[in-house]
């Protein structure tokens, strides 16, 4: 079978829960809803607009409030671990989490004796006193001399303990992590075991149709690239089950994806509410995809130097429909309830063909989620939507 690239966005975006304003519904559990289908939610430092994994819900949950995904994570419904990055992922998939755990805890036997003492000795303290952060571990005048307690080994002692499973974070204090043991957050209810190299694979395809309707071999296992062989087996099971099929793409000839007879039976409706998606998002995070399926070749340059900058800081896609029609440099000025747009760039042939409300709609919803009362605009490839765009806000 074959698809247009128009076809397969439409699932994609579809599939990321990006065709509708509300696909999650609204309210707390509209947010866990959307963490178990997109599969993880990045956690990342950034602020220059508000963090990504707040930003991601939001853009699925018209009405989201940060203290839901707290509160998820204090009820032990989400847990913190690893995914493309440090995210959030459904507490339900904490057995899939072991494999890797079960990896960085092989790395034990070449740490150093003193690194090993260590981790058993802040293991301890947290066995004994209970949820920790690295700053419990800095010196005071009662621990003076215990040169071990140092924060910043003790700290790297957290996320080793925390990476190979010995310790979990069961919530934040600021930004900072909160670690306790397992045993003390993990709900009875939730299956502990390991799972089979089968069930990994069978997990990682799942996972990976959930989130994006459509996907190659490569894109499934991207993160776990060991297992390739594994799940290349389950994927020819499922396809002789047909539960799955092979599809071909127009324009991207000589690869093949796959989806499911599933996927393709259900009908897609597309908003034309124009979308500011974090750069971390889950539809964007895999930057082959996005030139691949919408010709859109985007990178953050937060990491390039000043003068080799092209849009911006940190630019963040805009999506209308099935098409990204540009990015948008923004920061939040909170100290003076400001949202300053230093660049604004459009791009593919469609931005012109909507409507200038709807961008002004997208930036003010965007300019009061980050807790802003009013936007400046610094510059745009099209002064003259621009000029249009300013007289609406707000």
């Amino acid at each position: 079978m074959k698809l247009s690239k128009e076809d397969a966005r439409r699932i994609i975006v579809r599939s990321a829960g990006l065709h509708t304003k509300q696909p999650f519904g609204l309210g707390k559990q509209a947010v866990y809803d959307a963490i178990n289908h997109i599969g993880y939610v990045q956690i990342d430092t950034i602020s220059v607009v508000e963090r990504a994994h707040h930003h991601v819900l939001a853009s699925r949950i018209p009405n989201y409030r940060k203290k839901w995904l707290f509160d998820l994570q204090h009820e032990g419904k989400i847990l913190e671990y690893w995914a493309h990055a440090a995210a959030y992922l459904p507490m339900e998939d904490f057995r899939y989490t072991l494999p890797l755990k079960e990896f960085f805890g092989a790395s034990r036997d070449r740490w150093p004796k003193s690194d090993k003492s260590l981790m058993t000795n802040v293991l301890d303290r947290v066995t004994n006193e209970g949820p920790l952060m690295a700053r419990d571990f800095q010196a005071d005048g009662k621990r003076k001399g215990q040169g071990w307690w140092d924060w910043k080994p003790a700290k790297l002692a957290l996320e080793r303990l925390f990476f190979q499973g010995s310790l979990v974070i069961v919530g934040r204090r600021g930004f900072q992590k909160v670690y306790d043991l397992p045993e003390n957050y993990i709900p009875g209810h939730i299956d502990t075991s390991r799972p089979s190299d089968e069930a990994y694979a069978e997990y990682l395809i799942e996972r990976a149709l959930r989130l994006h309707g459509i996907v190659s071999l490569p894109e499934i296992i991207y993160l776990r690239k060991k297992g390739r062989k594994i799940v290349k087996e389950v994927l020819n099971r499922k396809i002789e089950e047909k539960s799955l099929q092979k599809i071909s793409i127009s324009g991207l000839e000589g690869q093949v994806y796959f989806t499911s007879p599933k996927i393709l039976d259900e009908s897609v409706r597309m908003t034309s509410q124009v979308k500011i998606l974090s750069p971390f998002d889950n539809v964007a995070i895999q930057r082959n995809r996005l030139k691949n399926f919408f010709d859109f070749d985007y990178q953050i340059e937060c990491y390039v130097p000043e003068p080799k900058r092209i849009y911006g800081y940190f630019c963040l896609p805009l999506l209308y429909r099935d098409i990204f029609i540009g990015r948008i440099d923004a920061k939040a000025d909170r100290k003076n309830n400001l949202l300053i747009i230093k660049n604004l760039h459009f791009e593919n042939k469609t931005y012109s063909k909507v409507e200038p409300i709807k961008y002004q709609q997208a930036i003010s919803e965007f300019a009061l989620f980050n807790g802003c009362r009013e936007i400046v605009f610094r510059k745009s490839n099209d002064s003259t939507l621009l000029n249009e765009i300013m007289q609406r806000s707000f």
